[in-house]
């Protein structure tokens, strides 16, 4: 049997990056559909927000040293002025002894540089305010461009774009954004021994697992999820597929038939169907370690054979499609936290070993205490919520050492 000519997980990346480098395709949306989608543009503010002075509080804009010395028991006496009306502008002038009653979100007039809350505050006759407390300058006050400068950056290319990013955005007028299309994303899984959710497995077969696990990693992260395959090992029938799914995909994820056995033909497979084909067969990496990339110049799409095992295959769907996808966004890593290993922990000798962990909370600090299973087993990943990845130059983790774990 041909062993595997591994390379290593860095370098796996980065050549499947260069080859997809131009592949990353921008596209212009109205605000509301940008919800969980990638900025690609740089956005900066054409008005400082805010652009008038606003009160944080519904009470009375005030000259803040006409109320030192107030409190409960002596108050202050105030002439009142008009009142503010809510989205009106304050087209008047405070002066000493004055005072204006001014809404929450209101503009503070002028003269005034405070507000007291209106809990605070009562009426004393028809034209004049009792104030019961003392206010500093700014007080219950937002200034003009406090929040925001003018021409300055709100958002910056590669932020995923959530409610509070779609608020931001809000508050600056912006209606449309330049986001990054989705990656399009064809799905085969392939076995004689896999069969529908809906029949029970005779003995030898099993559920299919890796089409509805990858299918729901990948619209996590992001992918337009084009079609899904599920297919019987026979080379003919695949090729076609995945000629079909060339045509429509910039990215065709094959799980199974990725390894040496007598009846693994995905790397055939993907020779026969693109060029240059086939650049990498074999990862220094547990679990998946007969991981292949290829690509095809033609249609300009990626190529991926994912391991057969759930585990392996959505390990490595993650720590190689997902991270190019982000380097392609200009996007950051996905969430991570630091803890501290709770127990020893080996590694696979010359290999980046992606070990599973469960996070524990022990006295305000985080410990990483390892889960263990065979790349078949899903209970290996819905008994952890992260990994971290142990080099492959270390022999293991130690008990105490302090570990990146990324969320799952």
């Amino acid at each position: 049997m041909e062993l595997l000519h591994t390379t290593t997980l860095e370098s796996a990346r980065e050549k499947l990056l260069e080859y997809l480098k131009e592949k990353q395709q921008k596209k212009t949306v109205e605000l509301m559909e940008a919800e969980g989608q990638v900025l690609a543009e740089e956005i900066r503010s054409s008005l400082p927000i805010p652009h008038f002075r606003r009160s944080t509080v519904d009470g009375y804009a005030v000259i803040s040293r006409d109320t030192q010395g107030a409190s409960e028991s002596v108050p202050v006496f105030l002439e009142t002025m008009e009142e503010v009306r809510m989205g009106h502008e304050a087209a008047f002038t405070l002066h000493s002894g004055q005072c204006a009653y001014v809404p929450t979100g209101g503009m503070v007039p002028d003269g005034a540089d405070a507000v007291v809350m209106v809990e605070y505050c009562e009426p004393f006759n028809a034209g004049n305010l009792a104030v019961y407390d003392s206010v500093s300058v700014g007080r219950n006050v937002i200034n003009i461009g406090e929040d925001v400068e003018s021409n300055a950056v709100i958002l910056s290319p590669g932020v995923t774009l959530h409610p509070q990013e779609i608020g931001a955005l809000a508050s600056a007028g912006i209606s449309r954004v330049t986001v990054y299309a989705p990656l399009r994303l064809t799905i085969i899984s392939t076995g004689d021994e896999l069969v529908s959710l809906n029949k029970v497995p005779a003995p030898g077969q099993v559920h299919d697992v890796n089409t509805y696990a990858l299918e729901s990693l990948a619209r996590k992260y992001g992918f337009e999820v084009v079609a899904t395959y599920v297919l019987m090992d026979e080379d003919e029938l695949i090729k076609s597929v995945v000629l079909a799914a060339m045509q429509v995909s910039d990215i065709v994820a094959i799980s199974g038939g990725s390894s040496q056995g007598k009846k693994d033909m995905t790397a055939r497979v993907m020779d026969d169907v693109s060029e240059p084909g086939v650049f990498v067969h074999g990862i220094s990496i547990k679990p998946g370690k007969p991981t292949i990339l290829g690509y095809d110049q033609k249609s300009n799409t990626a190529l991926i054979g994912l391991p057969g095992h759930p585990v392996a295959a959505m390990v490595i769907f993650e720590l190689i499609v997902v991270w190019v996808k982000n380097r392609l966004m200009g996007k950051k890593d996905e969430p991570c936290i630091y803890a501290r290993m709770k127990t020893n922990v080996g590694s696979a000798p010359g290999k980046t070993t992606c070990q599973m962990v469960r996070l524990v909370e022990t006295e305000g600090e985080y410990w990483a205490e390892p889960v263990f299973g065979k790349s078949g087993t899903m209970s290996t990943l819905t008994a952890a919520n992260g990994y971290t990845l142990i080099d492959m130059n270390k022999e293991g983790l130690r008990t105490g050492e302090i570990v990146k774990v990324v969320f799952l």
